[in-house]
């Protein structure tokens, strides 16, 4: 998968409130190198949504290297400063209504620190300019 590189200046991102200083984001195509991060924030998400009832880490991380490695899931990590700060997962569907395929988002979390700052809706326009070669007409949440 190909690194993407959506840095968007602060005069780009206008979702954050004209008081926050809205924090320098890059995103990139995650690989299997990258199956721990991606797996610390699945993580994250279900234990958030499920109130702390999830798989170890190291359970999430065994599944996470498996998609991730996928051809048909395209994964994302957005960076603030070299950190990560949030990561999102899209998967390759076909349905007839949709006219062929479309990416269908199954994970995407952002750091609640982070959170309010554009980062999931960067994350979002990654992923579709990511899934446009693929012939993915839509993108679902």
């Amino acid at each position: 998968m190909s690194d993407i590189e959506n840095t968007l200046s602060s005069s780009q991102a206008g979702t954050a409130a004209a008081s926050k200083e809205v924090p320098q984001i890059s995103i990139r195509g995650a690989d299997i190198s990258d199956a721990m991060t991606v797996a610390r924030f699945v993580h994250a998400l279900v234990d958030e949504l499920s109130g702390g009832e999830t798989a170890t880490i190291e359970e999430v991380f065994e599944i996470t290297s498996r998609v991730v490695s996928d051809a048909g899931v395209i994964a994302l990590i957005a960076y603030e400063d070299r950190q990560p700060v949030g990561a999102m997962t899209l998967n390759e569907c076909k349905e007839i209504y949709a006219g062929g395929k479309f990416g269908e988002t199954s994970e995407l979390y952002v750091d609640p620190n982070h959170r309010s700052h554009g980062i999931a809706k960067q994350l979002l326009g990654s992923a579709q300019s990511e899934a446009k070669p693929r012939s993915s007409n839509v993108i679902c949440f």
